[in-house]
């Protein structure tokens, strides 16, 4: 769920990439953390941003877990998820507004943590009896997949895709904090006459989301990079 702007090798060096972004909120998150960057203190840096947005992943996954036997850590886990969006998302806005950007450090920190935190997120929701386990690990699978042919065109195109479809990791986290919302109610639905984990259909609908936005990514990607390196 990074927010860092990533790198991509050209002759002679290093060079940012484009920032593909286009989410629902995308616009009013970018005036957000303006604001909040010109309000930060000079003794947080990028490096205490990263940390918390790491942490707060990680313990938002623990709160899962635990809400198998007690459904108030939902609660705490929502809590998380918006630390996990501040530390995660004002980390790269704050080094860019002061000028302080390392955009290989930075790019290399926020995804590796991005992967461990999404571990974390996605084996407490396994454990929690709210998801079928290998629904939450189809999500991981799935979200990984996705995340490494972004990686891929970020290396080759000099592109880096934030959102995909409207869908960012800011609207990922809206998503996540309205099911945690709902699963203090209703954590079973009806659906064509039978019963389902309300958990169970949302992770469903992710994998075929993500599984059809890594499709076509790697299939459009594919072919601009043969019709760009057409051999003669």
């Amino acid at each position: 769920m990074s927010n860092q702007i990533l790198i991509a090798p050209q002759r002679g060096g290093f060079v940012s990439a484009k920032r593909l972004e286009g989410g629902f909120v995308s616009a009013l998150e970018k005036a957000a953390l303006l604001k909040l960057a010109s309000a930060t203190p000079s003794w947080i840096n990028s490096d205490h941003l990263t940390i918390l947005g790491f942490l707060a992943q990680c313990l938002a996954g623990i709160c899962y877990g635990l809400a198998r036997w007690h459904r108030s850590a939902l609660l705490f886990g929502i809590v998380f998820i918006a630390l996990n969006w501040l530390g995660d998302s004002l980390d790269g806005t704050l080094a860019r507004f002061r000028n302080r950007q390392r955009p290989r450090y930075g790019f290399y920190v926020d995804h590796v943590a991005d992967t461990i935190a999404a571990l974390f997120l996605m084996g407490g929701l396994a454990f929690s009896c709210y998801v079928h386990p290998a629904i939450a690990f189809g999500m991981l699978v799935s979200f990984l997949m996705l995340s490494i042919e972004a990686y891929l065109a970020t290396y080759t195109l000099g592109q880096f895709q934030l959102s995909y479809w409207k869908f960012g990791p800011t609207e990922i986290r809206i998503l996540l904090i309205t099911g945690n919302i709902a699963l203090l109610n209703h954590s079973v639905v009806n659906l064509f006459g039978m019963r389902f984990r309300l958990f169970d259909i949302g992770g469903s609908v992710a994998i075929f989301g993500m599984t059809i936005m890594l499709i076509v990514s790697a299939v459009s990607h594919t072919i601009r990079l043969y019709r760009e390196e057409t051999l003669a």
